[in-house]
């Protein structure tokens, strides 16, 4: 019996340990961000600002109503609303963004590291999807996927890859709320193929299990970067 208590006190101790292991809660009522090291105090990642200094405007972002260009290859437009955006979301843990489409425009598949997302859209039709983490031996990754509807909301769980795709014939608008401050964005593609320096081609084709002709091809093309601040 005495055993038993043991080995319960010690997982309920690793329990303990891993909820803790998480972004620490704000102590103060906000932390305004400001590039000055000699300004503030460093406090989740930012310098915050003297409270004394704080405005209004630190806590505002104009402009969210207007789309953005989709005009580039991917047909899509990403316009983050984060801590670098708007400097009083420091330590509050939350962001958000507008992604606009063209017809069939596409945010390709990637990640956020740092952030569950809640996607809204606003207008059009979207086909979306998440994959999940590797699932085991002789097991496939299992896709996740809806079309969406003006009004309906889909989650994207943190750090799982995950796209969004305008299937219609018209433009789609979309807003997605981020759990971070910073999610941080990979896109998948862009980070594999047009890494700076490039990934050697004999890690990518033993990877991927194609020929090396076809990893230098998709080394050299562009990879377009549909984010935006």
């Amino acid at each position: 019996m005495a055993v038993r208590i043991h080995i319960a006190a010690a997982i309920l101790a690793l329990v303990f340990t891993v909820v803790h292991a998480s972004d620490p809660s704000p102590l103060q009522d906000f932390c305004v961000a400001v590039p000055d090291a000699n300004a503030g105090v460093f406090v989740n990642g930012k310098i915050c600002k003297d409270p004394k200094l704080v405005k209004p405007e630190d806590f505002f972002f104009p402009g969210l109503n207007k789309p953005g260009s989709t005009a580039n290859p991917l047909g899509s437009n990403v316009t983050a609303v984060n801590v670098n955006q708007i400097p009083g979301l420091n330590t509050l843990g939350v962001s958000l963004a507008r992604i606009d489409f063209a017809p069939y425009g596409l945010n390709p598949p990637h990640i956020h590291p740092r952030a569950t997302e809640v996607l809204f859209v606003l207008e059009g039709t979207l086909v979306v999807g998440f994959v999940t983490s590797n699932p085991g031996m002789n097991m496939k990754n299992k896709l996740f996927t809806k079309v969406l509807n003006p009004g309906d909301v889909f989650v994207f769980p943190q750090g799982l890859i995950h796209f969004q795709f305008n299937q219609g014939h018209s433009n789609a608008v979309a807003f997605a709320g981020l759990g971070s401050q910073n999610p941080g964005v990979i896109t998948i593609a862009n980070a594999v193929f047009g890494s700076d320096p490039p990934i050697s081609p004999d890690v990518l084709t033993k990877a991927f299990q194609v020929g090396n002709d076809v990893i230098k091809k998709l080394q050299s093309q562009f990879w377009w970067d549909n984010n935006y601040p």
